[in-house]
């Protein structure tokens, strides 16, 4: 009998050890899996570049997500875990999260932690008109559209102007937002980046400009926008403007005429076109047009404000991209006949 209770002991001795090693094992192994699950990157697919977190999700409705869009394939407890380790669980906040190439699910937890939502950026081009800068905004992507059904009246007045025409009123500017932003929440940041620089240039133009009020330097810088893309003409052209207007002389610019023929514009204008009459005609109609004609740029409202000196009184454009400028009517002929008609002598 004492053999065999020998034998029985041995044998549950082999059983436990080979139990403990069985548990020492999976604790091993389930360690170094969970090691492989922090270090391992999310799976990020174009079709599914981020993840939409709502309120009131929990850890488990984001692992969810997660794993239905196949960036993870680990269950809950696992982040569960590492939530904890972070000192994150409970802490995550609601929101539209970017996943990024090598982003490891520490990296997505503390991003969650620390409100680090997904940002994209919109940009107001320079020289666009207010039409083009709202056909931009219905395609902006995740941002909610709640001016689409306005006019550009009722627009203006949501955004806090009341009574202003929009055209040249939005600083050409990158904005960054985030979804739930809404297009009339750039609208208010770029209206009131406008007035803000616009204020701070006027406040150090030139001395004896032809200019009573702040808009009407915002008027002449969108002529002068659409005029030119090169900066070293910028202040050129906008010192031929300053010079017709002290000479009380029509400042003819085709932008304008352009502006002014809206939808019956094509492509070109004509002779009939410099002839016909609109408020922005500025070949049949002396002064400043009534608004701007697009959004200016910084670099345009500096022209305005600062024209360069001289005497030259007309431009014409080569053809290139550059203009030929000159101080009297003849030399101006001249140039028209070369550059324009290709008669040159």
């Amino acid at each position: 009998m004492s053999g065999l209770k020998m034998q029985g002991r041995a044998l549950w001795s082999v059983l436990a050890v080979a139990v403990l090693l069985v548990v020492a094992g999976s604790i091993v192994y389930g360690w170094l899996d969970y090691q492989r699950f922090v270090r391992t990157p999310l799976a990020v697919t174009a079709q599914a570049p981020s993840v939409d977190v709502a309120k009131g999700s929990s850890l488990r409705d984001v692992v969810g997500m997660l794993r239905g869009q196949r960036a993870t394939s680990t269950g809950p407890l696992y982040w569960r875990v590492l939530a904890e380790q972070l000192h994150v669980a409970g802490r995550l906040h609601a929101g539209e999260y970017a996943l990024t190439a090598g982003m490891t699910p520490r990296d997505l937890l503390l991003n969650m932690a620390a409100g680090k939502v997904l940002q994209r950026n919109f940009t107001i081009v320079d020289g666009w008109n207010f039409k083009e800068l709202r056909q931009a905004l219905a395609k902006a992507d995740k941002l909610r559209q709640d001016g689409a059904g306005l006019d550009d009246a009722a627009l203006m007045t949501r955004i806090g102007a009341p009574g202003e025409a929009p055209e040249g009123r939005f600083l050409p500017e990158t904005y960054a937002y985030v979804k739930g932003d809404s297009d009339l929440d750039i609208l208010r940041r770029a209206h009131a980046a406008m007035g803000k620089q616009l204020d701070a240039l006027w406040a150090r133009r030139a001395k004896d400009l032809p200019l009573a009020t702040p808009y009407d330097a915002l008027i002449l810088a969108s002529i002068v926008e659409k005029e030119t893309g090169r900066a070293d003409e910028r202040p050129r052209i906008a010192g031929v403007f300053v010079r017709r207007l002290q000479s009380h002389m029509l400042l003819q610019t085709d932008p304008t005429v352009i502006y002014g023929m809206g939808e019956a514009y094509t492509g070109s204008i004509h002779k009939v076109d410099l002839t016909t009459d609109t408020p922005y005609n500025t070949y049949t109609r002396p002064g400043l047009p009534p608004t701007p004609i697009a959004m200016p740029g910084k670099p345009a409202l500096e022209a305005a404000l600062h024209p360069a000196d001289g005497t030259e009184l007309y431009f014409v454009a080569k053809g290139d991209g550059t203009h030929v400028f000159s101080s009297t009517l003849d030399e101006h002929n001249r140039n028209v006949a070369c550059y324009q008609l290709k008669r040159c002598q």
